[in-house]
């Protein structure tokens, strides 16, 4: 039987030990590493058993459901309105926030005496630009999407 490892040993060992696995460790690190290794020998077992771990782990692959799970998920009402509500909220958050932002940052720009009136203009001019584009944008697809025949027609 194999002498125990000292506890302190033992944490700082699962600490070489995933960056074995991982292939990370300093010359410095895989040298101790070795050196742990070769003195207790129930260690090697552990190393071994990690490998073999993260070699079946990376062939796993994740199934994909077929696109009738899919859309069964989506006929159910809960499930629409979950989503819909998560997207409102987020979107809701986003505008104070990016409001916000753009309140400071043109009211620092204001009050900045290095720049020049011009310069203050273009850059206020392209903030509003991209603003107008954006609810341009969104309003376009929030209409399209009211009135889209092909809403309803299956993949």
């Amino acid at each position: 039987m194999s002498k125990p490892i000292p506890a302190a040993l033992q944490e700082h060992f699962q600490q070489l030990l995933m960056g074995a696995v991982d292939g990370e460790l300093t010359p410095e690190q895989q040298l101790e590493f070795n050196q742990l290794i070769e003195a207790y020998p129930h260690l090697k077992d552990e190393w071994q058993e990690y490998a073999k771990l993260k070699e079946v782990v990376k062939t796993m692959k994740l199934k994909t459901p077929p696109d009738e799970v899919w859309d069964r998920y989506w006929l159910g009402v809960y499930n629409r309105l979950e989503r819909g509500i998560g997207w409102i909220l987020f979107s809701v958050g986003a505008i104070i926030l990016i409001t916000y932002g753009i309140y400071h940052f043109i009211e620092t720009l204001i009050v900045d005496q290095q720049l020049s009136g011009i310069v203050k203009f273009g850059i206020i001019a392209v903030i509003a630009g991209v603003v107008i584009l954006l609810i341009s944008v969104a309003r376009e697809k929030l209409i399209v999407r009211q009135k889209d025949p092909y809403k309803e027609v299956k993949r």
